[in-house]
């Protein structure tokens, strides 16, 4: 099994060509890595994500700013990180962060520069939508995602003590669901005409939590031939207080064990990343079929990762590579090679000012990360920037291309070397001889980590 086993601008270069690219920006939830092209999980079925991968660049070593819905969201959106904003969890309306309340987001950038901007489905957290950003979103600017269909009995899987983490097939068909009637939307967007370059914005909910999905995708995965995570029952021997009290080793994955339902989990998982990756595929094909073929930038991102067990721990909440690694792939017509594959450290706060970059738009100067348009020219670029990610204040990883470095608020520290530990089982960051290592990723640390900015309405945390 193939298995993981600061502030800065660039002036925006013109296109060759003078016709203005559109952008078909799409947001996957809760996403990890086991795609095909990234090899996360041997039986992955996404054919749709790997010929998207195919015809830009596929950035390998990606990560979110912040392992959770509604600060990694507001990050890319704003450009901020959630240690300068003080948006750290979910259960904070980012606009009331004094931060960003006057933010100017990428949709708001491009609107003030010429197009048209519109949406559907879960781009920002669900509780927290932003009328501001848009001339029109799907189905209603006050509720971005459509109610999703449900099983007639739930919990589903049988497991009482789980709530929000069911999993089960529904009897419909694809159409049925709530991500189906946004990409129809989105696929009629990319049919019609428009008098100005557009921004649209889809947001897949699959496979974000309960795990539904038409059972043809649970077919797709038969159980018993499952490759299964790898796990290390005292994996968090060596880990700080912090971590450990992260992981919750006697929530989820105990009751998880206790079921006897490990297999089942991750048959739909997969499931409704095959789900998600069938919606990719017809967002694909519209844009193919219509005239903006050729002058349309791709964007593809998840909000952060998942974990399905690894470090005894399951859903996102951790500093860790399962929950960290995202998913990010671009296609810039006439600016990106086919089959490019990078392996830089790379995060959302640089999506951005990339796009600013490709579009020739100005990037504004309080955007927090960089264009990444040198690595979309040459992937083996020199990239010498780790991605931050952070979990609630004062709490960080560093993640180059070789190491992780976790600082959390209270002094603990855990450092893994990635080539020789790919599961990063072994923290090394007691050990004197990487003393040197921790200095270098330490001077990445964000130096401003803001107080948290005020708690909005029934927390919302949408798990």
């Amino acid at each position: 099994m193939n298995r993981r086993a600061f502030l800065g601008t660039m002036a925006a270069a013109p296109l060759a060509a003078q016709q203005k690219q559109n952008v078909l920006f799409i947001s996957i939830d809760d996403l990890n890595d086991w795609i095909g092209c990234l090899g996360g999980h041997p039986d992955a079925k996404t054919p749709n994500l790997d010929r998207l991968a195919a015809r830009g660049v596929l950035f390998t070593n990606s990560h979110c700013n912040a392992p959770l819905c509604n600060p990694s969201r507001a990050s890319i959106m704003t450009g901020i990180r959630p240690s300068t904003s003080g948006v750290y969890d979910n259960g904070q309306p980012w606009r009331k962060s004094p931060v960003l309340a006057n933010a100017v987001t990428v949709t708001q950038h491009f609107r003030n520069n010429g197009y048209s901007v519109f949406g559907g489905g879960k781009i920002y957290h669900t509780a927290y939508p932003d009328a501001a950003s848009w001339d029109y979103y799907f189905p209603d600017q006050k509720k971005n995602k459509p109610d999703d269909v449900r099983p007639e009995k739930v919990p589903a899987n049988g497991i009482d003590e789980t709530g929000n983490f069911d999993w089960g097939p529904v009897s419909v068909s694809d159409d049925e669901m709530g991500d189906a009637k946004v990409v129809s939307w989105a696929t009629g967007e990319l049919k019609k005409s428009h008098s100005k370059p557009f921004f649209l914005a889809c947001g897949i909910y699959r496979p974000h939590l309960p795990w539904y999905v038409p059972p043809k995708y649970f077919d797709m995965f038969p159980k018993g031939n499952l490759a299964m995570p790898r796990v290390k029952d005292d994996d968090l021997s060596d880990v700080p207080p912090i971590g450990v009290k992260w992981a919750k080793a006697d929530g989820d994955h105990a009751t998880v064990l206790k079921s006897g339902k490990y297999r089942d989990a991750v048959q739909a998982y997969l499931a409704c990343i095959a789900y998600a990756d069938s919606c990719v595929g017809k967002l694909l094909d519209a844009l193919d079929a219509s005239a903006h073929a050729k002058n349309t930038i791709i964007v593809l991102w998840s909000d952060h990762g998942w974990h399905l067990g690894e470090k005894l721990h399951w859903r996102k909440f951790s500093l860790w590579e399962e929950a960290t690694h995202n998913v990010m792939m671009m296609a810039a017509p006439g600016m990106t090679k086919p089959g490019g594959r990078c392996s830089r450290s790379v995060s959302l706060i640089d999506v951005y000012p990339t796009l600013c970059d490709l579009a020739g738009i100005p990037v504004r100067s309080e955007l927090e990360g960089v264009s990444l348009r040198p690595l979309l020219r040459d992937p083996k670029a020199a990239w010498d920037r780790p991605a931050i990610c952070t979990y609630f204040r004062n709490n960080h990883s560093v993640r180059s291309e070789r190491w992780r470095y976790i600082r959390y608020s209270d002094g603990g520290e855990e450092l893994y070397d990635r080539n020789a530990d790919p599961q990063e089982w072994t923290n090394l960051a007691a050990k004197a001889e990487y003393g040197v290592v921790k200095q270098e990723l330490s001077r990445w640390l964000p130096t401003v980590n803001m107080a948290e900015s005020v708690h909005g309405r029934g927390l919302n945390f949408e798990n």
